[in-house]
């Protein structure tokens, strides 16, 4: 709250939340045209390249949630944010390039516990199931693909788009 540090600081409210919104549109201005916008198609061609000289042809990030925990969740809405460790968590699903880019970041509504329950209420899939993803072409073995994929943990459900990484392969296929 903005009022949360008034007496500690000796600031009122207004003068308080003019720093935050100051504070804000400084990072806006400074980091906005290269982080703080939606990822273009020049974008997912640079993440399709680089995946391919990399060795994973197709391949535009790897996606997972985080849960963070949140100390001073108000009490009320503790049942909605805890899960199995009996603490308050906020879930954030990011997808992020083999350089650390995060291009996509999604905080998980109430009652999404898992990675799962934030999946089906990410927007990450909306383009291309409103038809608007560029077409994209790659091979691996001889054969053609038209989607590319994100490298998952293993909780993720088995569709095209995700390919769960092996931890330790242990034959030549695996690797």
């Amino acid at each position: 709250a903005a009022d949360k540090v008034d007496e500690y600081l000796r600031l009122a409210e207004t003068t308080a939340l003019l720093c935050v919104e100051k504070f804000v549109d400084g990072i806006i201005s400074l980091f906005g045209d290269e982080y703080l916008r939606r990822s273009t198609t020049n974008d997912l061609k640079r993440l399709l390249d680089v995946g391919e000289a990399r060795g994973f042809p197709g391949m535009i990030g790897s996606i997972d949630c985080m849960h963070w925990e949140w100390k001073i969740c108000p009490s009320a809405w503790a049942g909605q944010y805890t899960r199995g460790s009996g603490k308050p968590t906020i879930v954030l699903e990011a997808v992020a390039s083999h350089d650390l880019w995060i291009w996509h970041a999604f905080f998980g509504p109430p009652g999404t516990l898992n990675d799962i329950n934030v999946l089906d209420r990410s927007p990450v899939f909306d383009d291309i199931l409103q038809g608007r993803a560029p077409t994209v072409s790659y091979y691996v073995s001889g054969r053609k693909y038209k989607l590319p994929y994100y490298l998952t943990d293993g909780i993720y459900p088995k569709w095209a788009t995700f390919m769960p990484t092996i931890k330790i392969p242990q034959d030549p296929k695996a690797s």
